[in-house]
């Protein structure tokens, strides 16, 4: 497959979609599913660099299960689970930072999170995964870990709304088209880095990792004249 982030044209981030994440943020669990955007320029593909740290950014990570969309959908059924595993053409491991002080102001103030979520290398992703690696996206493991420490490890089975409720709500409102990204949440465990971490990011199915999971992200420096500061 080519890459995905050439191919991506946009990305869908579905939030708070584990209990225990949605308690340690102090927020309120969702009734329904609810999702954001990235832009595809945050994409940070394998061996592309480092996860560059913008001044005044308090940085923190979230791993998650990416789902890559292979054709076009509307408006699925949230009963639908062939229709929707059919829409999905393969997997990737993604790790959603975000500008966690940015965001906290956003929401005090009821603004948009796009500066939280959208800098440029805010989103690393794993290789594509191929679908039948992956028979029940529902039954994997995800773990990240900062400078060899485990940070989060947690199964996909803990999520709140399971993947086809997530892409009916999604398609409901915007059409999903081939080459999409959709982020699926991310379990507890989240945390801050800062530059000099390492990052280290995977996937496992029945207790075996996929070599095309596997993730390292160094954290750096952002140079340039960008420096959050709350308004």
């Amino acid at each position: 497959m080519a890459s995905i982030k050439a191919n991506a044209r946009k990305v869908i981030c579905i939030g708070r979609n584990y209990a225990d994440h949605v308690k340690e943020l102090n927020n309120a669990r969702p009734k329904q599913p609810f999702f954001f955007l990235k832009p595809p320029s945050s994409i940070l593909p394998p061996n592309s660099g480092p996860c560059l740290q913008p001044r005044g950014v308090k940085l923190h990570y979230e791993v998650e299960l990416a789902l890559i969309i292979g054709k076009e959908t509307k408006d699925i059924d949230a009963t639908d689970e062939k229709g929707a595993m059919e829409a999905i053409e393969g997997y990737a491991l993604a790790i959603d930072m975000t500008a966690r002080n940015a965001q906290d102001e956003a929401k005090k103030k009821g603004l948009p999170w796009s500066i939280a979520k959208g800098f440029d290398t805010f989103l690393p992703i794993s290789n594509y995964i191929s679908k039948s690696l992956i028979p029940d996206p529902h039954d994997v493991e995800l773990y990240l870990s900062v400078n060899d420490e485990i940070r989060q490890s947690d199964s996909t089975e803990l999520m709140l709304f399971r993947i086809p409720r997530q892409l009916s709500d999604i398609s409901k409102v915007m059409t999903l088209e081939k080459g999409d990204v959709v982020l699926t949440g991310t379990p507890k465990g989240v945390g801050e880095v800062k530059a000099g971490d390492v990052m280290r990011a995977g996937i496992k199915v029945g207790g075996k990792e996929l070599e095309e999971g596997r993730m390292r992200v160094d954290v750096k420096d952002r140079d340039g004249p960008y420096e959050f500061k709350e308004t």
